[in-house]
């Protein structure tokens, strides 16, 4: 019987193309699919997938709107990898300095011991992962920092660009004071109302930071975002913005500034007070000027109309809270003009060491007018006396650099820190955040603000507490 060669079936040439491309097809579905579970389970400082804040929807950027593949590489790279390739410092070599040189520490301002008042209801029983945990269900992320290493968790958006100028705030704390700030972990809330009500959680007070406090409330007040920037109404970090709103105050001369009370701002924000202002724009009968501020058409103009350093040309300048506590506090002071302050019912950080007589002029909410149109005509009657008021309102904010606020900063930490019954570490669903992880997320008016508020180690220490 005859032999017949043995042949190996072979498939037709051209389906190996096919067959490759089917593979490379099936590998990037799978590896797409992978990154699309890791791009919606990653919260970021961009807050392009967490919920938005209870009280304000959280606006949609363009980033939401680029492709899957572009937005996932961006998350991947910010999220992941940028931090790990960031150069690092000798984070000890700032406090080997202050050490060697023996360098003269200055003293804190006044305003600074409320941080131990602040801090006063955890003295005794010190912090535990039990009060974090509780206070998380009240926070938009969590800080932990370790080593010099800073980690965030993330819980909802806040809104506009709060999180990544806040955020900000405390890596540049670690570069102006590298080796130094003490590891942490904290819980932060980005909304302008205090939630931890002192008589509702009076058996367990929860600490949760946040832009201000009230007495009723145990929230712990810690510097806004805006010292940093705030692009999308068009204000600089607070060097820039003061040393502008100072310049524009001399512009006019007190005797020659318009002898009237001024306020510009958005009274459509739930506020009874501002709506009861609008009462009071009368020159001749109330001795006020009250405008309304229309953010979307100030946005379409560029913020040509809205220029801080161009509203300080009345002796008098209103502040009124809105919706519950403003940031204009500290612009409104930086005028040089008496700062009538209608009785605040919360407080920021410095605001407690303003003093009623000395550097503003307290109004009295239930008769408010009046109390305006008296404040005025004394003003008018007084002119030395109330110019002299408004130069000690332009004086405190002035104090107020931002060496003294790094200082706040590091001094709140430290002292919170001290206080914490366990050993700070990141939880697995915390990402590392640098300065450069930031950089990658913002946009380019963004970008340029931070950038502008870039720290520098310091030369000096932070400033020394007075003795309790």
């Amino acid at each position: 019987m005859g032999h017949f060669p043995r042949h190996t079936p072979r498939s037709p040439s051209y389906l190996f193309p096919l067959v490759i491309s089917l593979s490379l097809f099936s590998f990037t579905a799978i590896l797409l699919y992978k990154v699309d579970d890791v791009v919606s389970r990653t919260g970021t400082v961009a807050g392009h997938n967490l919920e938005p804040t209870p009280w304000h929807v959280f606006p949609h950027k363009n980033f939401d709107d680029e492709p899957l593949q572009q937005r996932a590489v961006k998350i991947i790279q910010c999220s992941y990898l940028t931090c790990r390739v960031s150069a690092s410092g000798d984070d000890g070599a700032v406090q080997r300095r202050f050490a060697s040189e023996k360098t003269r520490r200055s003293e804190c301002p006044n305003l600074f011991g409320a941080i131990r008042r602040d801090l006063e209801p955890w003295a005794s029983t010190q912090i535990s992962k039990a009060h974090l945990e509780k206070a998380r269900n009240y926070a938009a992320f969590r800080v932990v920092i370790v080593g010099g290493k800073m980690y965030v968790d993330y819980y909802y958006a806040c809104v506009q660009s709060r999180a990544m100028f806040t955020i900000w705030s405390f890596l540049q704390l670690l570069r102006r004071f590298p080796g130094l700030v003490p590891d942490v972990d904290l819980m932060f809330d980005c909304m302008d109302k205090p939630s931890i009500n002192r008589t509702e959680h009076q058996s367990m007070p929860l600490p949760l930071f946040r832009y201000c406090t009230t007495k009723e409330h145990f929230d712990i007040p810690f510097p806004d975002w805006s010292f940093w920037g705030w692009p999308e109404i068009n204000i600089r970090s607070w060097p820039e913005e003061f040393q502008d709103i100072k310049k524009g105050s001399r512009a006019v001369s007190w005797k020659d500034k318009i002898p009237l009370a001024y306020w510009k701002g958005n009274p459509d924000v739930a506020s009874p007070l501002r709506t009861e202002l609008l009462n009071c724009n009368d020159s001749r009968e109330w001795g006020a000027q009250i405008m309304r501020q229309d953010w979307g058409e100030a946005a379409r103009s560029g913020f040509k109309t809205s220029k801080l350093s161009d509203q300080c040309n009345h002796r008098y300048k209103i502040y009124a809270e809105g919706y519950a506590w403003s940031v204009s506090l500290k612009y409104i002071l930086s005028c040089g003009s008496v700062s009538l302050i209608i009785s605040p019912q919360y407080e920021d950080f410095f605001s407690r060491g303003l003093v009623t007589l000395q550097n503003y002029w307290l109004v009295d909410p239930l008769q408010l007018c009046p109390s305006i149109k008296r404040a005025v005509e004394w003003g008018n009657q007084h002119q030395h006396e109330a110019e002299a008021i408004g130069k000690r309102g332009q004086k405190f904010m002035e104090s107020l650099s931002m060496d003294r606020i790094y200082d706040y900063m590091f001094h709140l930490i430290s002292e919170y820190s001290k206080l914490l019954d366990f050993k700070p570490t990141p939880p697995s669903s915390a990402l590392e955040i640098c300065t450069d992880s930031v950089l990658c997320f913002a946009d380019d008016k963004q970008r340029l603000f931070l950038k502008k508020s870039l720290a520098f180690p310091s030369k000096a220490p932070p400033c020394t507490i007075k003795p309790a």
